[in-house]
């Protein structure tokens, strides 16, 4: 149990260390690259990523806001439905993250919540499929 447990443990940090190294192009072809500028000890590291979170959630607020705007009346209000459990969705998965043991745990939901939220704030910008 404890062999699967440290494999286990090993493919997660080298799945977390292949996403920290790859750099991706923000909407204004600027490079980002979160680990890069998050690095130091946990704190650091958490501070960091919950900076990043922010700055993406405004994103995220501003695409929803003009997802409602642009529309239908029937879709705007699916749209309300599905973002709202989108977020009950998200917490609930980052805590999960949340609770597992040591100050891993910390960082990796704070990745999470980054992740999360960055890939909705994406999704929402390019039109939901228009």
């Amino acid at each position: 149990m404890r062999t699967r447990t440290s494999i286990l443990t090993a493919a997660a940090l080298l799945g977390a260390a292949a996403f920290a190294w790859a750099d991706d192009k923000d909407k204004d072809g600027k490079t980002q690259n979160a680990e890069e500028s998050c690095d130091g000890g946990t704190y650091q590291m958490v501070e960091c990523l919950g900076k990043l979170t922010a700055q993406w959630d405004k994103r995220l607020n501003k695409a929803y806001q003009d997802a409602l705007k642009d529309a239908k009346p029937e879709q705007a209000a699916q749209l309300r439905a599905a973002q709202r459990r989108w977020v009950q969705y998200r917490d609930a998965n980052c805590l999960y993250y949340r609770l597992g043991e040591g100050s891993m745990a910390r960082i990796d939901s704070a990745d999470c919540f980054y992740r999360m939220t960055r890939g909705r704030a994406e999704e929402l910008e390019n039109g939901l499929g228009n």
